[in-house]
């Protein structure tokens, strides 16, 4: 399942990231408050097991300005999870924000439009980005393409995603193949990372590739999304 919603906004922080994570904790706050507790929260402390979602901004004819991009279009929030529960708490709350604030920015809620899915019918599908992937080391190193573990952290963090969302992790090895990705490097506001800095830049690619494994696995990552943090607006994926 997946969604877009368009916003309208004056401003937003180049590190906006950290904005439409709090308009989704907000939307689910607002509908059920338990779910939301237990699907952050762990004994009074922050749950850092991944979530059942991924998701992705556009901007649409924009500037750059200090450390704000000007909006002088729209922007839209793209979301997908397979995770029912959570896709219809998110879709009831968002419909009852009209305006949201964070930390000053804010965003005026347009329409929203459910989106189809694609079905995924071979071992093999081409995929495009409409978040960054970034992949990282046991030393939490980010990895080039060209590293020599790469592929073999695709593989850990989609078994980890996959187990999380069903209990049991991929069925057979994936193999990515790079098509045409493009290196990016995402501002991500320190509020994720204990740093003296304002923001925190994470090295990642977007772009094109192909990904070959199980079929009933690559439809989960295309629903959940393929990349470390993907709850923060990485790892979004369209079949192509």
């Amino acid at each position: 399942m997946r969604l877009r919603c368009i916003f309208k906004a004056d401003m937003l922080p180049v590190s906006y990231n950290m904005l439409f994570i709090s308009l989704i904790k907000e939307s689910l706050s607002r509908v059920d408050k338990e779910y939301f507790n237990n699907l952050f929260y762990f004994e009074e402390k922050s749950n850092k097991k991944s979530k059942n979602y991924s998701f992705a901004v556009g901007l649409k004819n924009f500037s750059l300005q200090g450390g704000n991009f000007i909006i002088n279009d729209s922007i839209s929030l793209t979301l997908t999870s397979p995770d029912i529960e959570f896709f219809v708490n998110f879709y009831n709350g968002l419909l009852g924000i009209d305006e949201f604030n964070y930390k000053n920015f804010i965003l005026k809620r347009g329409k929203i439009y459910l989106l189809r899915e694609k079905q995924i019918n071979n071992s093999e599908a081409i995929f495009k980005t409409l978040s960054p992937i970034c992949i990282k080391n046991k030393q939490g190193r980010y990895l080039d393409l060209e590293d020599k573990g790469f592929n073999q952290e695709i593989n850990y963090i989609a078994n980890v995603t996959l187990k999380n969302f069903r209990g049991q992790g991929i069925k057979r090895e994936l193999n990515f193949e790079p098509i045409k990705m493009q290196k990016v490097v995402v501002k991500v506001d320190d509020d994720f990372f204990e740093k003296g800095n304002k923001y925190y830049g994470v090295n990642s690619y977007k772009g094109i590739f192909k990904l070959t494994g199980d079929i009933e696995d690559l439809n989960l990552l295309y629903q959940l999304g393929l990349s470390f943090r993907r709850n923060q607006g990485f790892g979004m994926l369209e079949v192509i």
